[in-house]
């Protein structure tokens, strides 16, 4: 068991395919350590079989690099696109100990962060996407409070009034809820990885 000083990370996750298609191109990679969480959500280009393996490509990376920095994560996430259509890419780390994240997105994977006293916190991704090729992306290091909600999702979910939502409740399961009945049906994969990091 985790020590109950630490920092414990809770999460609800969504995923629906495109108009029900067997191939989805959306993936997320979640591993939750006692020194941190790690969250890596993909969006292969287009949709179909070949997106699905783009963004497959990226779970399996974050998966097997897990444990090295956020610039080394997005690094082999971009290697492992290589041969693939590509995809956008979003990493977030929480070291918990720190009571600090550290984010890094290409392409128009959105990520926010609301803490308790209201403040939220939207780093701006870097426009493009991952496909093996040289491609600049930034890495931001953000201090956090206890009790702090965040949301990762991918372009097929468009919400607005996000502060309003995550005001409305402080329950996880209530706002994953209201998200589900806010998005409309969508042409797209979409996808949400929405947490809360506790006491």
């Amino acid at each position: 068991m985790m020590n109950e000083s630490i920092p414990q990370v809770k999460v609800e996750t969504y995923q629906v395919s495109k108009n029900g298609s067997h191939y989805c191109g959306d993936s997320y990679f979640i591993a939750d350590t006692e020194d941190y969480f790690l969250c890596v959500v993909a969006d292969g280009l287009g949709s179909g079989e070949y997106a699905m393996y783009a963004a497959v490509a990226v779970k399996e990376a974050a998966e097997r690099f897990q444990n090295q920095e956020v610039e080394e994560i997005m690094s082999q996430c971009n290697n492992a696109l290589k041969s693939t259509r590509g995809a956008a890419v979003s990493v977030l780390k929480i070291y918990k100990k720190k009571l600090q994240f550290i984010y890094s997105g290409v392409g128009n994977i959105r990520f926010y962060l609301y803490s308790p006293d209201g403040n939220l916190t939207y780093p701006i991704p870097v426009n493009g996407f991952l496909s093996g090729k040289p491609q600049p992306f930034k890495t931001g290091t953000f201090s956090y409070q206890p009790g702090s909600h965040f949301l990762i999702h991918t372009d097929g979910i468009s919400i607005s009034g996000i502060k309003s939502i995550f005001s409305r409740s402080r329950s996880l399961s209530d706002i994953s809820s209201y998200m589900q009945m806010s998005i409309p049906p969508s042409n797209d994969d979409a996808t949400y990885v929405l947490g809360c990091v506790g006491h």
